[in-house]
């Protein structure tokens, strides 16, 4: 019985210090040295305050900023701690009407007609309500608004975007995409920061 209980006490010890030290030592050392700024949070800095992340979502309202996608995360979106979806159906009236009232607001912001197509990612929400990232054709629409706030060209905003416009992974995986949060840095950056 003895004989047992040390085998026991040696295989606990042994799984202890490889699966409680070693694996998560070794998995931090590998997030810090090739993941540095995931494992930080991808936190965007203002000096020394953090101000934003390029992994969640803000509202942007302003009109001289480009607007992120619907957010359903919390009572009133885009809420970090709350990260989902709506959880409504396709034949859902309250996603019907939700949609409708989008495609109208977003149609008047960017000042559309009313039979011009609105980007899907414009008027629906991501499955964790906080994707920072829109499309590029959401972008290019959102641009003329943007140059007229901001009084400067057009082409300037659309260089902006494909300035930042991500690649899917691996060349196949996605489409391309563009995060909000960098997109309206690089304007702030390049165009003056907009006072609020």
């Amino acid at each position: 019985m003895f004989k047992e209980l040390e085998k026991s006490v040696i295989v606990f010890s042994g799984l202890a210090l490889i699966c409680g030290f070693a694996y998560p030592l070794s998995m931090y050392a590998i997030g810090e040295s090739a993941f540095a700024p995931e494992v930080k949070g991808s936190l965007v800095y203002e000096g020394k305050t953090p101000i934003a992340s390029t992994l969640i979502a803000q509202n942007f309202t302003q009109p001289q900023y480009f607007h992120p996608r619907p957010s359903a995360a919390g009572a009133d979106g885009y809420d970090g701690a709350s990260s989902s979806g709506s959880n409504l159906g396709y034949t859902s009236q309250k996603l019907h009407d939700a949609v409708k009232e989008r495609v109208e607001a977003y149609r008047s912001e960017n000042n559309l007609s009313a039979t011009q197509k609105v980007p899907m990612d414009a008027v629906t929400t991501s499955g964790s309500g906080l994707d920072p990232h829109i499309t590029v054709a959401n972008a290019t629409i959102q641009a003329k608004r943007i140059a007229a706030a901001r009084g400067v060209k057009e082409s300037k905003m659309i260089e902006a975007i494909h300035k930042n416009v991500q690649k899917p992974y691996w060349g196949i995986i996605g489409e391309e995409k563009v995060n909000v949060t960098t997109l309206n840095l690089t304007l702030d950056r390049e165009f003056g920061k907009v006072k609020i």
